[in-house]
């Protein structure tokens, strides 16, 4: 096994794909001889050329579109908006064309399209970059929304979005492109969508995550763990939408308290949903209610003030404080 950053690991992916299967396409706003604003599909058009790896112009709406109607004509798109900011401009063709299609067509057609794009904070970019609107996303039926927090998890859970053959949003932060390194198998491996990962086993709170959000949970996991004894049980949900309800309640069968992490904001969110989830299938196993730890109900703000907005550590170990106190 090789030692791969995350964005390493992503193009290992789109490498894998488009050697097996001469359908997969892939295209978007610089991502063939530039490779991508962060080098994602680095060295892909010179290997596959420039009719499977190519430029789109930048019109976002174009990019949907174009990924919408070669998904009913057989083709397995990868359509990659080049930052999260710019969905509005591509959500009616996601949401309203692909997402449905299958609906629509009663069968007939499929929409086989992965959707790609960075978004996430911590790492000083322009407005509109950051944002975390998964929540947007987890509101429309008919498209699996995938969060990946490490590299082995991003391949594995690429190349079962691309041999999906219904749409995938496949969210990458920014922030995890190049932070660490992890041992990622050589060739094609699949992890399953809509399947949680315990990354750290406990016994005295649930703590559910995804994306970067993992990362701080495990690292206040840690903490309270040499410090006070507390053994948090950590979940990367990988998979937003649908969410796994199962793994999350066997764990909450043990822990009996839970609390739930995310980088957007507080409203509306991913949070939430796990939460009336958790009050649906597992109430009277908790000892207190679900505690949230989100970013407030604002703008995202600029760069010298993301800091202090997005959750941090200190603030998920606040949250333990709080659901033991319950």
């Amino acid at each position: 096994m090789a030692q791969m950053t995350m964005i390493q690991a992503i193009t290992d992916a789109l490498d894998v794909e488009l050697a097996r299967d001469e359908r997969v396409l892939l295209f978007g706003e610089d991502v063939g001889q530039s490779g991508g604003v962060f080098r994602a599909t680095d060295g892909l058009q010179k290997k596959y050329g420039v009719n499977r790896v190519f430029d789109t112009p930048l019109a976002e709406s174009g990019i949907g579109g174009l990924a919408t109607g070669l998904g009913v004509q057989g083709f397995r798109p990868i359509a990659e908006i080049q930052f999260i900011g710019f969905l509005f401009e591509v959500m009616d063709e996601v949401v309203s064309q692909a997402a449905r299609m299958r609906f629509r067509s009663g069968g007939r057609y499929t929409s086989p399209i992965v959707f790609r794009t960075p978004f996430g904070g911590g790492v000083k970019t322009p407005e509109l970059h950051a944002d975390s609107l998964e929540g947007l996303l987890m509101q429309s039926p008919g498209i699996k929304v995938v969060i990946p927090s490490n590299p082995y998890d991003a391949k594995g859970l690429l190349i079962s979005a691309i041999r999906d053959n219904d749409p995938v949003f496949f969210m990458e932060h920014m922030k995890l492109y190049r932070s660490f390194r992890q041992e990622v198998p050589e060739g094609e491996y699949t992890i399953p969508l809509g399947v949680a990962n315990v990354v750290r086993p406990g016994k005295d709170i649930t703590v559910i995550a995804y994306g970067a959000m993992v990362q701080t949970a495990m690292k206040a996991a840690d903490v309270w763990s040499k410090t006070k004894g507390i053994e948090a049980e950590v979940i990367d949900l990988r998979t937003v939408s649908p969410i796994d309800i199962e793994t999350i309640t066997a764990s909450i069968k043990k822990t009996h308290r839970a609390v739930v992490v995310q980088e957007a904001q507080r409203k509306a969110g991913i949070a939430a949903e796990v939460i009336a989830q958790i009050n649906e299938h597992a109430l009277y196993y908790l000892e207190g209610p679900v505690v949230r730890i989100t970013a407030p109900d604002t703008v995202y703000p600029f760069a010298m003030a993301e800091e202090i907005w997005l959750p941090s550590q200190e603030r998920v170990q606040a949250g333990f404080e709080r659901v033991l106190a319950l």
